[in-house]
């Protein structure tokens, strides 16, 4: 197998351990009672997400790596797992919040409120330029983009209600929360 071809394939590997870890974790707030908000568009990231893997596999699994994209990535990968440990038990794939509970403010949360979703733009981009991919890239960053977009404004506004904040904000209705 090429370069590219072991990179999408740790991709797709890390992909799938972290489903298993966001079932789990996703079963346990649950059970704490937790609530998931925007689960009608959780299908689309995840076919967002299978279409660019499988994109990565057909145009650049026979692909040499650019050692220096390569190098950004592993960053990101180390700040990816900062970014699950410290989220622990609440980390997950779905946007599910426990009632009462505060946003997280320690690891990287102490300085951005969102740090997965920067670190998973960064990857959408940089993985198809570490592969030689420059338009793959574009095209799956603007498409990504707007998808984070949107699940912000859903994650912020089921993170605000689940902290008693929702009252603040009277343009975040329910209808916003189950998108």
């Amino acid at each position: 197998m090429s370069e590219g071809g072991w990179l999408v394939a740790f991709l797709v590997a890390q992909r799938l351990a972290e489903l298993g870890l966001a079932q789990r974790n996703t079963a346990r707030l649950r059970a704490r009672g937790g609530i998931e908000f925007g689960a009608a568009h959780y299908p689309l990231m995840v076919a967002l997400h299978a279409v660019w893997l499988l994109g990565l596999w057909l145009l650049g699994h026979a692909r040499p790596i650019n050692p220096f994209w390569l190098g950004i990535f592993v960053l990101l990968q180390i700040a990816r797992v900062w970014v699950i440990a410290s989220l622990g038990e609440r980390w997950t794939t779905r946007i599910i919040v426990l009632p009462g509970t505060a946003p997280l403010a320690r690891g990287p949360y102490r300085y951005l409120r969102h740090p997965n979703y920067l670190i998973l733009i960064l990857e959408i981009a940089v993985v198809p330029l570490a592969l030689g991919l420059p338009v793959f890239a574009a095209m799956f960053s603007l498409a990504n983009a707007a998808f984070i977009v949107w699940r912000i404004h859903v994650e912020n506004a089921a993170l605000a209600r689940a902290s008693g904040d929702f009252a603040a904000d009277p343009t975040l209705a329910n209808e916003t929360l189950r998108r």
